[in-house]
């Protein structure tokens, strides 16, 4: 929510909600409606075609996220017209970003990622793109064309991070570690479009004093936004078999004791980057575990509700 002149914010950030949130960033940048539209675009990963490796990262099910209509045997334009016209009927007027969501969205040649990206700004109510990838797949070409298209577009790029341990990210499969994060970005960073990452809290192995330790490691990244996502367990994932096989290297989160954690996460972040996300939804049948039969607003206002009565708020412990 942004503040009207006759409010005052008691926060670093111009709004009243005790976290930096997303929602509020979108309505200051634009002045009417704006809603992702999920693509598949047909790319791979360099951890599943043999690059770096196969199988893709242990956890990973990318159906768990896809809508329906997205399809890479489906032109992008058809899929931005399908998921228009579901959203069209409650919000006739507003605009979209395309979200290249599925797999390595910047793992291909220079002129295919073009041809891709300006066929889905080439749609009239197409007003930006989101571009999700992994920091080793960014070239400076890539770099430099998007720094070109965020001239007249919203740009933004996602980067799946999951975990500043390269350990961890080794034990997942994810084919890169964190200094190519950090690489990445600082080459990113004074350009005109948006970057965001991606982390997952409760990852094998790590308990929460590394989770805590996660924070002031990406406190020293530039970015802008930022997306958490629980530890889900999906079914027929590389992950599944580790969690029935050995249970004890995960933590069993519930909704309280994430919530929990999270204010603790929430406290020592920095408090100019925007976040995103909290939580991830995965179909009922597909997930394992956690359970919690949220919704993510469910979720969200019951962790904002706990900080208000805690008298805490992003950044509180940030130095």
């Amino acid at each position: 929510m942004i503040l009207n002149s006759r409010e005052e914010s008691k926060y670093p950030w111009q709004g009243n909600r005790p976290f930096n949130d997303f929602p509020g960033f979108f309505k200051s940048i634009f002045t009417e409606r704006v809603q992702k539209i999920s693509i598949d675009a047909g790319f791979t990963c360099p951890n599943r075609d043999g690059t770096k490796g196969i199988g893709g990262c242990t956890f990973c099910d990318n159906k768990t996220f896809n809508p329906s209509y997205c399809a890479p045997e489906k032109s992008i334009t058809d899929q931005l017209n399908q998921g228009i016209n579901f959203f069209r009927s409650r919000y006739p007027a507003q605009k979209y970003l395309a979200y290249f969501q599925a797999y390595t969205n910047t793992y291909a040649d220079l002129n295919v990622l073009k041809d891709r990206y300006e066929e889905a700004l080439s749609h009239q109510d197409v007003v930006g793109i989101v571009i999700g990838s992994r920091p080793d797949c960014i070239s400076t070409e890539i770099i430099e064309y998007l720094d070109e298209l965020a001239d007249n577009y919203f740009v933004s790029l996602e980067l799946g991070v999951e975990s500043t341990s390269d350990e961890t990210l080794m034990q997942i499969n994810r084919g890169h570690g964190h200094q190519e994060t950090i690489d990445t970005l600082v080459r990113c960073q004074g350009r005109k479009f948006y970057t965001g990452i991606h982390m997952i809290l409760g990852l094998p192995n790590e308990n929460e004093d590394i989770i805590f330790g996660h924070v002031s490691k990406i406190n020293e990244l530039p970015f802008n936004f930022l997306k958490l996502h629980q530890m889900q367990i999906i079914r027929n994932t590389a992950m599944s078999k580790q969690f029935f096989k050995s249970p004890e290297l995960f933590i069993q989160f519930t909704a309280e004791s994430y919530i929990q954690m999270l204010i603790k996460f929430l406290e020592l972040l920095r408090p100019d980057i925007i976040m995103e996300r909290f939580i991830s939804e995965s179909p009922h049948d597909k997930l394992i575990a956690p359970k919690w039969g949220l919704k993510n607003f469910e979720f969200v206002a019951r962790l904002e509700k706990e900080l208000i009565l805690q008298g805490t708020h992003q950044g509180r412990l940030y130095k």
